[in-house]
């Protein structure tokens, strides 16, 4: 398979849950975007140089958290997670329904927002993008213990943060 076959079969694969985990860091579709492009063309170069990438998911994940990093230092802004462009849309959900599961996602959002930037990573890696603690280790540089344990430290505080709201 050629390299830019293989490249694009990596971008197919990936794109939404990149875009998905930068957008929740950025609250900011256009700003998502750009990060977005940014990454694909970063993996790109080092791809095509010939660099040795044996897990292509992780590879990316520190390129996207990387630029998130690099935005926030230029503008000096807080990192906010947003539930905008998350809509539930089942037709057997009548109109309060809809109103409640909504609210509920936007406290979710909010408590997340206010968690430090290690325990958001890992639930919107975990729960949100569905990777497994392995690739979310190889992704942080962590042992996989240590990651469970993030997870679990993560998940008790989000808890904490919605009994607090």
């Amino acid at each position: 398979m050629n390299l830019r076959k293989e490249f694009s079969k990596i971008y197919d694969q990936h794109i939404n849950k990149i875009y998905r985990f930068i957008f929740l860091k950025v609250n900011s579709a256009e700003i998502a975007e750009d990060l977005t492009s940014e990454t694909f063309l970063r993996g790109w170069g080092s791809f095509r140089e010939n660099q040795k990438v044996e897990n292509p998911s992780a590879f990316l994940y520190k390129i996207a958290r990387n630029l998130i990093i690099d935005f926030y230092r230029e503008k000096g802004k807080a990192q906010i997670v947003s539930s905008e462009g998350i809509k539930i849309i089942d037709p057997r959900i009548n109109f309060e329904e809809k109103a409640a599961l909504n609210s509920d996602l936007e406290q979710v959002r909010t408590a997340l927002a206010n968690l430090k930037d290690d325990y958001q990573d890992v639930i919107i890696y975990h729960y949100l993008n569905e990777l497994s603690v392995p690739e979310i280790a190889k992704i942080l540089d962590k042992s996989e213990g240590t990651v469970r344990v993030t997870i679990h430290r993560a998940l008790n505080a989000l808890k904490n943060e919605l009994n607090l709201l």
